[in-house]
């Protein structure tokens, strides 16, 4: 199937503006961030790095030293990557002279035998393949590829994948030929291995793929003993803490999501991946346990994932703590990725529904609304005066800054919402059926594989109408539209040119079976009703609490639209619930609600033998993605009632 992004335009007006602003705002701003352009925020250094590690290669020194995290290379390559989708959507000369640019600049710093790493070029020249645990050197390498398929595929040009496929080489070479152990303590090459061979077609790296996984956890001692031999460190980390690294088992018989949360979810998106390729049963099967684990038990409301800032992890079952969740946005857009190739391994509504929940909640508010400041952490509470500042809360900000010293969230956002076709459809030329599994308004053009074109029409997600206009330049189209009922939606009601079809409901997608006619409209109207959602009692933070939900949108209170403070607010049971229209002068364009509520006022004293008495009032919320949008001030998505 061709790349989506390339036969999918956007036109929504949701999204259209998410678009607009990652091509005229993010990438720009991201792009003086990695060259230390922007006043007042934290310096990257990132492409001086490469400067660096190409002067080493010519001349034996450097200017400077290495600056940065020692995955600093990453940002590079997920910047390139969400440049190249930018690219197809938008043809711009100027943006891809400047991005063959930095792959020159990149590519000056690889070393003959294909190996690629500034952080080992310029600071630890005799060290490459001995901290796998620490180094990232595979997760570095992993993005990079990611960016050079993805350039290569968009721009038609083949430097970067050059470069990379080089880069892959010596690292088969180093791990299958020559034999050495070993898996990356941050997966990420995993998945990129997978895209890498797709696109070229080699096996090897389909092989080198399934290495990486196999090996993983087989011994689980590896770190340790690699610490032992090499004694050298560039974190500290427990080497003993198999679970942080996901390898205190063999990936297929892990049954519970552990450890760092990103790294979890790129190593499960990879295990999908090559779960769906080889036909292996025994990984899809960890894959859907692991799966459940995440979303029935440790995945807050907001699809954020990993609810401790020590270790960015995964915990245990039920502990998602509002005021101190850690939530990283990187995390959200890894479950973004793995939901995507469960989709893949099977066409079940459930896998779509968390993708589109990530996405438009804890992903979206990732980022300010003008692009230009984000969020590494997404709490569900914030607290000015004790978020951010208190030793236990000081990870949670209360506003978003420039940029991060730790910058993989920023550009991994743009790589995503640039890339939004490849999750909002799955097309299946051999079984003639097109999946649509997010409600974006756009074009999307399939005349080379199925003859016709499909114009979505719609204003989701604040309105759950969706119209999909079939446009076949032969008349008729022989393919079943396959469209998913979402879980929010109680009821969605279906017709075909204004008469209800024949369809039938498999694992949550109406599958609407056609000789479509050129100009039939499929008419899709979910239900868009305020739903209340209430925790399970095992969650702690959320007893006798409710939250506000209306379609995939998480809503919450701000003090900005509640008199300053929402610590006060209890929502009347079964109270009344209104929802405003469409305010497109508001927060970029949003739908409002107000319940039915009281506001308590209590005594000033810490502790008070006096009940508090009660006002009667509204309490206004908004999307949770459109939080920190107004200064600093009170936020709640869990609310007492």
């Amino acid at each position: 199937m061709d790349n989506l992004i390339k036969i999918f335009k956007v036109r929504g007006r949701f999204f259209s503006r998410y678009e607009k602003l990652i091509r005229e705002t993010v990438i720009p701003y991201q792009e003086k961030a990695l060259k230390d352009e922007i006043e007042g925020a934290e310096k990257s250094h990132c492409i001086q790095n490469f400067i660096l590690a190409a002067e080493k290669l010519k001349t034996g020194e450097c200017t400077s030293e290495f600056y940065g995290m020692v995955f600093q290379d990453s940002d590079a390559a997920k910047w390139l990557e969400g440049a190249a989708y930018i690219l197809v959507l938008y043809p711009d000369e100027e943006l891809e002279r400047r991005c063959d640019e930095m792959i020159g600049i990149i590519g000056e710093a690889q070393h003959e035998d294909g190996y690629l790493n500034t952080y080992f070029t310029v600071k630890e020249p005799d060290k490459r393949w001995t901290n796998l645990e620490e180094a990232h050197e595979l997760y570095c390498a992993g993005h990079m590829i990611e960016a050079a398929v993805a350039y290569a595929d968009c721009t038609g040009k083949t430097e970067l994948l050059s470069i990379m496929c080089g880069m892959a080489d010596h690292i088969y070479e180093h791990f299958i030929t020559n034999g050495a152990p070993g898996y990356p303590g941050h997966p990420e090459i995993e998945l990129a291995l997978m895209r890498l061979y797709r696109f070229t077609g080699k096996n090897k790296y389909l092989e080198l793929a399934k290495h990486f996984i196999d090996v993983r956890g087989a011994d689980s001692d590896f770190f340790i003993k690699e610490s032992e031999r090499y004694k050298w460190t560039v974190w500290g980390n427990n080497h003993h803490d198999r679970e942080y690294t996901q390898c205190h088992k063999p990936v297929r018989e892990q049954t519970e999501a552990s450890g760092h949360a990103v790294r979890a979810v790129y190593l499960y998106t990879g295990m999908a991946d090559l779960a769906a390729e080889i036909k292996d049963v025994s990984l899809e099967k960890a894959c859907k346990t692991l799966w459940e684990n995440i979303t029935r038990k440790q995945m807050y409301i907001t699809g954020g994932i990993g609810s401790s800032y020590e270790g960015e992890a995964f915990t245990r079952d039920y502990h998602l703590p509002n005021d101190t969740a850690y939530a990283e946005t990187c995390a959200s857009i890894g479950l973004v990725f793995f939901a995507r190739k469960m989709l893949a391994l099977e066409k079940n509504s459930e896998y779509a529904d968390v993708m589109e929940r990530a996405l438009y909640n804890t992903v979206l508010a990732g980022m300010q609304l003008d692009g230009q400041r984000f969020f590494y952490v997404n709490p569900l509470e914030s607290l000015p005066g004790i978020s951010g500042r208190a030793k236990t809360h000081h990870h949670a900000l209360t506003e978003r800054p420039k940029w991060f010293a730790c910058a993989c969230c920023p550009p991994n956002a743009a790589r995503l919402i640039s890339s939004v076709a490849e999750y909002a459809w799955i097309a299946d030329e051999s079984a003639r059926t097109v999946y649509s599994n997010l409600f974006i308004g756009g074009e999307l053009d399939l005349t080379a594989s199925f003859g016709c074109r499909i114009i979505v029409t719609t204003d989701f997600p604040f309105d759950g109408k969706v119209v999909y206009k079939i446009i076949s330049d032969n008349g008729n189209t022989d393919m079943t539209l396959a469209v998913r009922l979402p879980s929010w939606s109680v009821s969605s009601d279906i017709c075909l040119n204004g008469k209800k079809p024949d369809y039938t409901v498999v694992k949550g997608y109406a599958y609407i079976n056609g000789g479509f006619s050129s100009g039939d409209e499929i008419t899709v109207v979910h239900d868009m009703t305020v739903k209340c959602v209430y925790c399970n009692e095992k969650v702690s933070d959320n007893s006798s609490k409710v939250a506000f939900t209306r379609g995939p949108l998480v809503y919450c209170a701000e003090g900005a639209d509640n008199g300053g403070d929402v610590l006060s607010l209890k929502v009347k049971d079964g109270g009344n619930i209104e929802v405003s229209g469409y305010n497109a002068g508001k927060l970029e364009g949003i739908a409002e609600i107000s319940v039915e509520g009281f506001r308590l006022n209590g005594s000033e004293s810490l502790y008070s033998y006096e009940k508090p008495s009660q006002t009667e009032c509204r309490i206004n919320l908004v999307p949770y993605y459109s939080w920190a949008n107004r200064g600093e001030n009170q936020m709640r998505v869990w609310l007492p009632v």
